[in-house]
């Protein structure tokens, strides 16, 4: 008996055979995307709790997470495109922190006012506290990180002045608004189907649309962007802007997820947004990240909290977990940059 050799049949017309090595560069580009490394620690983090706990991922326990999360998820995905362009904002949480009490106040004063005109009313406030913050970074040139610093503390003196002691409950707004953060579709609360749908809009803009991509590029390299034609300060100000206007919505939504609002609402989230943001592979450095990967760190830091609670674990190591999550990011992200810049080195040398 003779061997003959073996042949492949060829492709048929119209098709393509993969290539290992075209499979291979596939898997490799997936693994480096910045999300995978955060979203692996999630799905570790739930599996591990409901080990221990498996009340964790209950019926109720499912729902929790998700309205844990949902606002985080929106005041991240608002600094992601503020990030992105080299800059920060610290004032989200005293935004959302007027916002709510806004809204609230709206409620008590204007008996039967529509809910979409709350809703309306209050993003168009964080438009304005925004746009504040815009305008001071573009036409001051002053860093964003001390503008915003400042206007942390403006914007929470004038709700600490207007609310004084004052807080509005559960039982001063109308049911059909509570019911946002009680009613589900497909297991899924009102308020956190809004939060992805906010995710899902921004992340089409910033990859879809000229003026998204124009972001990356500022905070890629600001002068040599200009240089480009991209009117630099008007995209950071509408940046700032629509960071202002997420704010907002996240405030509404606040008023309705929780039972009170008043002169602390929302005191001390702005460090958590930003380490969202981070955690969820937004470069600290500006032009890289998304606006998915944010959400899902944001989804990472809320469910650590529940987790180490669930696990009776003492909340001084939560945060200290998230002081190591935020470090390693920044580390990663550094490291990353370096061999970024190695790898483009070494391909000019060859190229001379």
């Amino acid at each position: 008996m003779t061997n003959t050799p073996t042949t492949q049949s060829p492709a048929p017309q119209g098709q393509t055979v993969a290539r290992p090595e075209s499979r291979k560069s596939a898997l490799g580009s997936l693994i480096r995307l910045r999300e995978v490394p955060v979203t692996v620690a999630l799905i570790a983090l739930v599996l591990i709790t409901y080990a221990a706990n498996p009340l964790f991922l209950g019926a109720q326990g499912v729902k929790d997470l998700l309205l844990n999360a949902t606002i985080m998820i929106i005041l991240a995905v608002g600094q992601t495109l503020v990030i992105v362009t080299r800059n920060i904002d610290l004032s989200v949480g005293s935004i959302l922190g007027l916002v709510a009490f806004f809204t609230g106040t709206l409620f008590a004063t204007v008996p039967g006012i529509p809910i979409i005109v709350v809703f309306v009313a209050g993003m168009a406030l964080g438009a304005v506290l925004g746009a504040v913050n815009g305008l001071l970074v573009t036409v001051a040139k002053v860093p964003a990180l001390v503008i915003t610093l400042g206007t942390l503390y403006i914007y929470r003196g004038l709700n600490n002045a207007w609310a004084g002691g004052t807080q509005y409950f559960a039982d001063d707004r109308p049911d059909e608004f509570g019911a946002l953060s009680v009613d589900t579709v497909l297991g899924f609360p009102l308020i956190t189907l809004i939060a992805i749908l906010v995710v899902i809009a921004v992340a089409v803009y910033m990859v879809g649309t000229r003026p998204g991509r124009d972001l990356y590029a500022i905070g890629s390299d600001p002068a040599a962007a200009e240089l480009f034609g991209i009117p630099v300060a008007r995209r950071v100000f509408l940046a700032f802007l629509a960071n202002g206007v997420l704010a907002g919505l996240a405030g509404v939504l606040y008023a309705s997820r929780f039972n009170s609002v008043g002169a602390t609402t929302g005191t001390g989230m702005e460090l958590d947004v930003v380490a969202a943001a981070v955690v969820g592979g937004v470069a600290i450095f500006g032009g890289s990240g998304s606006v998915a990967g944010a959400a899902i760190g944001a989804v990472l830091l809320t469910t650590i909290t529940s987790a180490l609670t669930a696990l009776r674990v003492d909340k001084f190591w939560q945060q200290a977990i998230v002081g190591v999550l935020i470090l390693a990011a920044i580390v990663i992200d550094r490291l990353a940059g370096i061999r970024t810049a190695r790898k483009l080195r070494e391909s000019e040398a060859r190229d001379v």
